[in-house]
């Protein structure tokens, strides 16, 4: 069977609103042979690595390169600026309320604009650092680097998020598990096209009268995401394709009980401008923490590749591939098109390091059965991809689908 159907037919829109002209839906998480294959253990380590040892080690390292990357930034970070090849991102920022245990959450707020003058974009975005406030966090509006139409969702704003998230986890040690995304407008836009392609870095997304374009819901399986517009908004066809996109997170969420965690608004008296009643979705996120170990993921790849994905990695991504991974107890099942090679960052979290465990495909087929030993190189190896202390594999396993 098509993965493709199989897993995501609920992306087309279901022929019924919820909730009349005041459009509302609401969910929330729950807890919860003519091929060969083969898999192989990476930088494997005596099994004296105990899962105490990659604790301590984690947290060593971390503190060695959260040290090293605030000394090496600093002169950006005073000049509040992010450089990614030739592009700059300028932001400012405001931080609202006390410090709670684990550190402030980050919302990162994307202006309005786009294809316009450079004044039009520098007015959007100092009129976005003031428009919301959140109860508690470090609220960042940053300046789009360029002066497009998709200004939030080109190519070089996934690393720069990546540097903008990494650093403030550095300087200001922000919790790397409550962080939020949210634009309005031409924000919005990005928020559409972000929220899945980064859906493993967000605690939470808002969408605010932006427009989807070619962005796909697969993503978002555990991603808590809220979505608005006044029906009124019809340029663009902005309110039709935020009912139509609504309805397809009702059902996604419906086939998949405990996943797409979703609420959704169409406010019938408003037009592009929804008169702040849009900012609920701030509380709304921030009563949401992301889980980095989510035993169930589902990931595709976008016309912006991406390398890593939660506990997935893949070294050689094309757009349009599909992966869809399950964990029950000591087992792992991938479903894959279009893919020839995973790497599974694993942790204790997810699955038991000194039992075996058992990788399957979406055939049933074993792909690898046995121990897979924690190592300091694994540790490493996420950290110098991310700061993100709640994320490190403590051991990793390369599997190969060969025909």
């Amino acid at each position: 069977m098509n993965i493709k159907s199989k897993i995501f037919h609920a992306s087309i829109a279901l022929p019924f609103v919820c909730g009349g002209l005041l459009s509302s839906c609401e969910s929330a998480p729950t807890e919860k042979e003519n091929s060969s294959q083969t898999a192989k253990t990476v930088a494997p380590e005596e099994i004296t690595f105990s899962k105490e040892d990659a604790q301590q080690a984690i947290q060593e390292s971390f503190k060695k390169k959260s040290t090293a990357l605030k000394k090496a930034t600093a002169a950006e970070m005073k000049a509040k600026l992010i450089t990614y090849k030739e592009f700059k991102m300028p932001y400012d920022y405001i931080t609202y309320g006390e410090e709670p245990e684990g550190g402030h959450s980050l919302y990162i707020s994307l202006h309005g604009g786009g294809g316009a003058p450079a004044r039009v974009n520098d007015s959007q975005w100092k009129n976005q650092i003031k428009l919301y406030q959140p109860k508690e966090g470090i609220y960042i509006a940053p300046r789009a680097a360029t002066d497009t139409w998709d200004l939030w969702h080109q190519a070089h704003i996934d690393p720069m998020f990546d540097t903008l998230i990494d650093r403030f986890i550095a300087h200001h040690g922000v919790n790397p598990d409550r962080v939020y995304v949210l634009g309005y407008s031409a924000g919005g836009d990005g928020v559409y096209q972000l929220a899945p392609r980064m859906a493993d870095r967000w605690a939470g997304a808002a969408m605010m009268a932006g427009h989807p374009g070619d962005a796909k819901p697969y993503n978002l399986l555990n991603l808590p995401y809220f979505i608005q517009c006044g029906s009124k908004d019809a340029a663009y066809n902005r309110n039709e394709l935020c009912t139509k996109w609504g309805k397809t997170l009702d059902k996604l969420a419906e086939e998949n009980p405990g996943h797409y965690p979703h609420k959704w608004i169409v406010y019938p008296e408003h037009g592009h401008w929804m008169k702040l009643e849009c900012k609920q979705a701030l509380p709304w996120m921030a009563k949401h923490t992301r889980d980095p170990w989510n035993k169930k993921l589902n990931w595709h790849q976008d016309n912006v590749l991406h390398t890593r994905f939660a506990w997935l990695a893949n070294d050689a991504p094309k757009p349009g591939d599909l992966v869809t991974a399950e964990v029950y107890g000591q087992t792992i099942t991938l479903t894959t098109e279009n893919v020839k090679k995973l790497t599974l960052r694993l942790n204790d979290k997810l699955v038991i390091l000194d039992k075996e465990i058992i990788v399957k495909d979406g055939n049933g087929k074993e792909l690898f059965k046995g121990k897979v030993a924690r190592s300091k190189a694994a540790i490493t190896r996420s950290l110098n991809e991310r700061l993100d202390v709640s994320g490190v594999a403590t051991a990793e396993l390369e599997v190969s689908f060969v025909k």
